[in-house]
C-alpha cells in the first residue's frame, strides 16, 4: 500500500467532517433574526464606541505574549530532548542545561524588570 493513501483518506475524512458540520449547523440551527441577536454580546452593557483607530493596546500585551511564545517553544524543545535522552547521552544533558539556563536568564531578567506583571 502507498504511504500517502492514510494522508488521504485522513484528508477526506476531515473535509467531510467539517462540510457535514457547516451543513447541519445551517439546516437544524434557528432562522429568526432580529436586531437583538445580531448586536454583539456585552453582559447586557451597552457597546461603548470605539475611537476612530480602533482603540490602542497597551505594549505588556504584546510583551506577554512574546514571552508566552518563548516559553511554549521552550516546551517544544524539551520533549524530543527527553525521548531521546538515553541515545544523546551526557552532551544532551550539558546541552539541555546550557538551553535552559539561557532561557533561566532572560526569565530573571524579565521577572526584574516586571514584565510579568500585569497591571
Amino acid at each position: 500500500m502507498n504511504p500517502i493513501v492514510p494522508v488521504l483518506f485522513l484528508g477526506v475524512l476531515a473535509f467531510g467532517f467539517a462540510a457535514f458540520s457547516i451543513v447541519a449547523g445551517s439546516l437544524s440551527g434557528p432562522k429568526r433574526y432580529n436586531r437583538v441577536k445580531l448586536d454583539a454580546y456585552e453582559c447586557g452593557i451597552d457597546p461603548t464606541p470605539q475611537p476612530i483607530g480602533g482603540g490602542r493596546f497597551p505594549v505588556k500585551y504584546y510583551l506577554t505574549a512574546m514571552l508566552f511564545i518563548l516559553f511554549d517553544i521552550e516546551i517544544v524543545f524539551l520533549y524530543p530532548w527527553a525521548v531521546a535522552f538515553d541515545q544523546l547521552a551526557i552532551f544532551g544533558l550539558i546541552e539541555m542545561l546550557l538551553f535552559i539556563v539561557t532561557l533561566g536568564v532572560a526569565f530573571a531578567y524579565v521577572w526584574r524588570r516586571g514584565g510579568l506583571e500585569w497591571d
